[in-house]
């Protein structure tokens, strides 16, 4: 009996130890507001390791946003690309996932295509600029996944976006 109660504290321990971490991507910032990794978690970006998925998204920049009804890459947005080149081309494991989104004007279906148009711009630069196309998949949410949920003008400019998600392992 004694083994048993052991047996299932031992369990327990580990199952909440487990919850407590977080991060379930590998990760060394877990998940921050809204889900995004490493996001406003009080992580000092000096600490984390420079080939960490948490590092790029803290500090090379993970999104990229757009004006309204564009796919169009500003000039912010390619120096973010710029250096997300060149963080993939230093890390050759890594792959990515580029989303894009939308804000909340406009039918679904037209913001899930200016959602793909969107993530298909990121990409196609990142191919340009070396990163080799198979480490690359886009999806598009279009206004499905806000980062702010309100209807003013500052809402809807964080919601027109292309965001880098990193994972590890080639051909995963």
């Amino acid at each position: 009996m004694k083994t048993l109660t052991k047996a299932v504290l031992l369990t327990a321990t580990l199952a909440l130890g487990a919850c407590a971490n977080g991060g379930f991507r590998g990760d060394e910032g877990g998940a921050g507001p809204g889900g995004v990794p490493g996001a406003g978690d009080g992580i000092s970006t000096s600490a984390l390791n420079p080939s960490s998925p948490a590092y790029f998204s803290q500090t090379i920049g993970d999104k990229v946003l757009f004006a309204v009804d564009q796919s169009t890459l500003s000039p912010e947005a390619r120096a973010t690309l710029q250096q997300q080149a060149s963080w993939l081309q230093t890390n050759t494991t890594y792959t990515a996932i580029i989303e894009g989104h939308a804000d909340e004007q406009g039918t679904r279906e037209y913001n899930l295509a200016l959602g793909a148009r969107r993530a298909a711009a990121a990409r196609d630069f990142l191919v340009a600029n070396g990163i080799a196309d198979n480490r690359l998949r886009t999806v598009t949410f279009g206004k499905e996944r806000p980062l702010e949920v309100c209807s003013t003008e500052s809402c809807y400019a964080k919601n027109r976006r292309a965001v880098t998600v990193i994972s590890a392992g080639v051909g995963s």
